[in-house]
């Protein structure tokens, strides 16, 4: 599998400060793989997600998509590229969930693939389970229902690498599982997926491949048995955990002593 985001040895200093928020981080995304970044709170992930969406300049380091430095692609070259699921997604006008779903196919006006508005953004609506709230005026839908119109959103942008940032944060159970198993199949039918989790145990059972932050700094990456072992959580998390194989799956669990 190809290297699609590629980032070296990136650092984040804040002006002013001595102190890195993000410090020497590397990782590849690659074409076919679900890619989780977890971590405790203050740990880097954010940052590391706003440098890898070319949403933050890094003080050193480079970050390249498809071998190009993501700060020399055009916006709206690079908007055709990569899609961008931010944690917060307020809408200030009463456009409806339509509307906001279809603003996911701006970067396609007056390209070919507009002809395939109307397909793609039926699909992605469908897929996110927000069809039927198509005309319904997104200041009128819940916390989950935006969270899902705004997947909706960066599904129907109809690129090959996805950057979702804790997307299940404001979903229900069934949802929050909905939209992992969508973000897997996007991946395995060829597409690069970054997300930013909390859960250590959604990241085992979903995950091809896990990087753990720590301070700032890369823990460790790799398969997500092998970096999210008893030892290495106890270390970053500061909390005594049990991993053991789930009875009926094998996937690891995470289970805090208590």
């Amino acid at each position: 599998m190809s290297a699609r985001l590629i980032a070296t040895d990136v650092s984040v200093v804040p002006d002013g400060s001595r102190r890195p928020i993000l410090a020497g981080a590397s990782l590849e995304i690659h074409d076919g793989e679900l890619h989780a970044l977890v971590g405790p709170n203050g740990a880097g992930k954010s940052t590391l997600f706003g440098v890898l969406a070319g949403d933050i300049t890094p003080t050193s380091g480079s970050v390249a998509l498809d071998g190009a430095p993501v700060g020399s692609i055009p916006p709206k070259e690079l908007a055709r590229m990569r899609a961008v699921l931010l944690q917060a997604n307020d809408v200030s006008f009463p456009f409806s969930a339509g509307q906001v779903v279809r603003m996911g196919r701006a970067p396609w006006a007056r390209t070919a693939a507009e002809d395939d508005d109307d397909r793609v953004v039926a699909e992605a609506m469908a897929e996110a389970d927000v069809a039927g709230l198509a005309h319904r005026s997104i200041s009128s839908l819940s916390g989950g229902e935006r969270a899902r119109v705004a997947l909706a959103r960066v599904l129907a942008q109809d690129t090959r690498l996805l950057l979702l940032d804790e997307p299940t944060a404001a979903l229900d159970l069934r949802h929050q599982e909905d939209v992992l198993r969508i973000a897997r199949t996007r991946a395995h039918l060829g597409s690069g997926v970054a997300i930013v989790l909390h859960d250590l145990n959604v990241a085992l059972a979903y995950a091809d491949r896990v990087t753990l932050l720590s301070a700032g700094r890369v823990s460790a990456t790799g398969a997500p048995a092998e970096v999210l072992t008893a030892e290495r959580i106890e270390e970053v998390y500061g909390q005594p955990v049990d991993v053991f194989e789930h009875p009926r799956t094998g996937v690891p669990l995470v289970v805090p002593r208590r």
